[in-house]
């Protein structure tokens, strides 16, 4: 059978020592390749005529970081499968990766078992979220467009929740009161049945209110 192949972009050579031997216990796997930062990685992308099925990317690395080599792979290779790893948690980072075409975000301390069920389903889905990420969101796309069930002011700040603004520079750029920007989000995530700022950026992406 064709084994999916895996590069791996850590900069810590232990981890990425031990990911490469995980993986190769999954019979459906092949890791051809590890890499110690982003530079590294588009370097070698630049001169193979072939791309990787997926890219297991690590987001705080020296010389060029995850979030920039995720930028670059964006413009570059946008179908390219990436699933961000990081011990991070943090809102900011997970959407600065999820926005620039992250199609996963796991944390370094995940099961084995959930990991490989992550490379499984970024390569047969398109994407892997985790509870952690997307809250109730992932699956609960009904037939409708979603959209239409949204108010253009609801719209334009989903959009701008989508960005690094804080919810009190939101509030400035939509000219209305911190306390009516806390109504909208929590409006929306009853609307919307999401948990967090997140989830909200998932379904912009879902419903292409952004796009990637």
């Amino acid at each position: 059978m064709n084994k999916i192949n895996i590069i791996i972009v850590d900069d810590h050579s232990l981890f990425s020592n031990s990911l490469s031997y995980l993986i190769g216990s999954f019979e459906e796997f092949n890791v051809i390749g590890t890499f110690s930062n982003g530079k590294e990685f588009i370097n070698h992308i630049a001169i193979e005529s072939s791309l990787p099925d997926i890219v297991l990317l690590d987001v705080n690395m020296p010389i060029m970081d995850g979030i920039e080599t995720m930028k670059w792979i964006k413009s570059n290779h946008p179908d390219l499968k990436v699933l961000a790893l990081s011990v991070n948690d943090d809102d900011a980072t997970i959407i600065k990766m999820l926005t620039n075409g992250a199609k996963g975000y796991l944390l370094k301390d995940t099961e084995p078992a959930i990991f490989k069920e992550a490379l499984l389903d970024v390569y047969h889905k398109g994407f892997y979220y985790t509870k952690m990420i997307s809250g109730l969101l992932i699956h609960k796309i009904e037939n409708k467009d979603s959209k239409d069930v949204l108010k253009e002011r609801e719209i334009e700040f989903i959009k701008l929740a989508c960005t690094e603004l804080t919810y009190k520079e939101i509030a400035n750029e939509m000219c209305l009161s911190p306390k009516t920007i806390d109504g909208y989000r929590e409006h929306l995530f009853a609307k919307l049945e999401v948990k967090t700022r997140i989830g909200l950026v998932l379904f912009a992406i879902k419903n292409r209110i952004i796009m990637l």
